[in-house]
């Protein structure tokens, strides 16, 4: 997306692709009165809607619908914005966007183009009607995949996060005024840190940013969700638990070994978190079918980039010793991954007769559903979920490594700060670093190649 072309007027259908009853075109730029005149055949009151004929240059109408005028500044984008509400059919909203450039190339608003991705909400972001943070969140409640997710999205759009940013900020310049001003007299320097109390300042931030990354971690996992794949042997039951997630038969299941040969993904709700779990082909050094072979290197591909890996143990087979050994040379493989990320699943209780595993892990069975609910639960603590009564925001990848950005450069003005010789010229640049990682959020402070890959992961429209 160009930054630069922000000034030029823009047009696009603002509802879903496809058949509805109602669908809606906006535009958004400066002085669309003569448009307006071409389309409807007079002005529009101001945020009062006007039922009456599109027409098109010959002055047959398009469609009957809805009008709407909202002028500048008190609009979504900040600019003036004209909706036509039609009705959904996509045949018909073409019209009205073909009609609206047919217009404007005839004088009516010259310059006006089709909208690129999210560049309504980019504009509103312009304008100082959002900042970057709320922005997002317009996506994030656009793209929710369940409850929790939608009402975290809307706190954040309402401010909610963005609140609790500029809040750290603002204190993190309060502090910052009292060391650059004490710079300026050197001989108060030694006595500046106890007179000001600026370690307890600086640790009382540290505190609150602490319990924000937390709760930021938490919304980053209510919008991208907990990627989990089952691993293990073949015929452990992987394919039966994914279906027992899943409540639907998914995956084909059958008692001949190598049955999976592709990757099965579906994701489901935990406790309104989404999780995404993939059944994998079954593991072992032995395959002979090429197919089958192609099938278990994406699984050791899927184990890779997982968050949480289950690795499923057959009861009914520990004291086998060939599956046996198969068992250790996967788990081998897996002590290379982050042991915060496996959790060791024995299935089949229902069919094992008193059969003791060899370690610590979690008793099932996929078939009966007996030690689902605890599954379940367990992955949400691999995930660092913690059920709490405080309103959740929602949040990404990118705010959660700005914050911790932020706290990695109090931590070092602490260091600082603990020295008996104490330098405030370099306590004073560590707290300028925490706050331009913390504007890198809401968007006080952001490079353009950002922006423009934050809007572009938007739908038309928006």
């Amino acid at each position: 997306m160009q930054l630069g072309r922000h000034h030029d007027p823009i047009v696009a259908i603002a509802t879903a692709p496809g058949r509805g009853a109602v669908g809606i075109v906006r535009v958004s730029g400066r002085g669309l009165q003569p448009l307006i005149g071409a389309l409807i055949g007079g002005p529009l009151v101001p945020r009062q809607a006007r039922y009456g004929a599109f027409r098109d240059i010959d002055g047959q109408a398009i469609d009957q619908g809805l009008a709407l005028y909202f002028p500048a500044p008190h609009s979504y984008t900040g600019e003036d914005v004209l909706e036509l509400q039609a009705h959904g059919g996509p045949v018909v909203l073409q019209l009205l966007v073909g009609r609206c450039l047919e217009a404007a190339a005839t004088g009516a608003l010259p310059g006006l183009r089709l909208a690129e991705p999210g560049e309504f909400t980019q504009r509103a972001f312009l304008n100082d009607k959002l900042d970057l943070a709320q922005a997002e969140a317009v996506a994030d409640l656009i793209d929710a995949s369940t409850e929790a997710a939608a009402r975290s999205a809307s706190r954040s759009l309402s401010g909610a996060f963005s609140d609790e940013i500029d809040g750290l900020a603002e204190r993190i310049v309060r502090l910052r005024m009292l060391v650059e001003a004490t710079l300026d007299f050197p001989e108060e320097e030694i006595d500046f840190l106890e007179k000001a109390d600026a370690r307890g300042q600086l640790a009382a931030i540290v505190a609150e940013l602490g319990r924000v990354l937390a709760r930021t971690r938490q919304g980053a996992l209510l919008r991208e969700g907990l990627r989990v794949v089952l691993a293990g042997q073949p015929n452990v039951g992987k394919s039966s638990l994914l279906n027992a997630l899943a409540g639907a038969e998914l995956a084909i299941v059958t008692p001949i070994a190598g049955t999976t040969r592709d990757r099965v993904s579906e994701t489901i709700q935990i406790h309104g978190v989404p999780v995404h779990v993939t059944d994998t082909a079954g593991l072992r050094a032995d395959a002979t079918d090429e197919v089958e072979r192609i099938g278990v290197e994406r699984s050791w591909e899927a184990i890779d980039t997982a968050d949480a890996i289950v690795f499923l143990h057959d009861l009914t087979r520990l004291h086998e010793p060939g599956y046996q050994a198969a068992d250790r040379q996967i788990a081998e493989r897996l002590r290379q991954a982050d042991p915060a990320r496996l959790l060791h699943v024995f299935n089949k209780a229902d069919a094992a007769s008193g059969a003791e595993p060899d370690r610590a892990g979690l008793m099932l069975s996929a078939r009966t559903g007996a030690g689902l609910e605890a599954l379940r639960e367990a992955l949400l603590q691999r995930a660092g979920w913690q059920a709490t009564a405080e309103g959740l925001f929602i949040a990404r990848t990118r705010h959660v490594l700005a914050l911790r950005e932020a706290l990695a450069h109090l931590d070092a003005a602490a260091e600082q700060a603990a020295q008996a010789d104490a330098a405030l010229d370099l306590f004073a640049e560590e707290l300028r670093l925490a706050h331009g990682a913390l504007q890198a959020i809401t968007g006080a402070f952001s490079a353009d190649d950002l922006l423009g890959e934050i809007f572009s992961r938007f739908c038309i429209g928006k």
